[in-house]
């Protein structure tokens, strides 16, 4: 329950409302694609009460190199064009499914198994999705 507090704390702590044209959910995209990775979509989380931040990307890599050279890319592209660093980032070790969050966008780069597996567009299926393609 604690660290449910410490979510809803985060949430409301974080003042700027995004859209699906900020820059960071554009430079998140680009460094994607940048690496190659697959099936990017984002999810809308903007009116869901339960949603930890405004918006999910997902996207799949085929091994895990690629894993992590998405998610290192994804890193350096914000913070060289939005000046930001993650709040959070997990997964590294592994290199199944990382994680980087930036409060407001989560990003999720996973094995396409593991995404399968977990089905995060399905638990979040309320949210609006949109596909990026190159």
């Amino acid at each position: 329950m604690e660290q449910l507090a410490v979510l809803s704390d985060r949430k409301r702590k974080s003042v700027v409302r995004l859209t699906k044209s900020s820059k960071i959910i554009k430079s998140i995209i680009a460094a994607i694609q940048d690496k190659k990775g697959e099936n990017i979509i984002s999810l809308d989380l903007r009116k869901i009460n339960e949603a930890v931040a405004d918006f999910f990307i997902i996207c799949e890599a085929g091994n895990q190199p690629q894993i992590r050279a998405i998610a290192e890319n994804i890193e350096a592209v914000v913070k060289e064009q939005c000046d930001e660093d993650p709040y959070h980032h997990e997964g590294y070790k592994a290199l199944q499914w990382v994680l980087i969050d930036y409060v407001n966008v989560v990003v999720h780069v996973m094995l396409p198994e593991n995404r399968k597996f977990y089905k995060l567009e399905e638990m979040w299926s309320d949210a609006v999705s949109e596909r990026h393609e190159d």
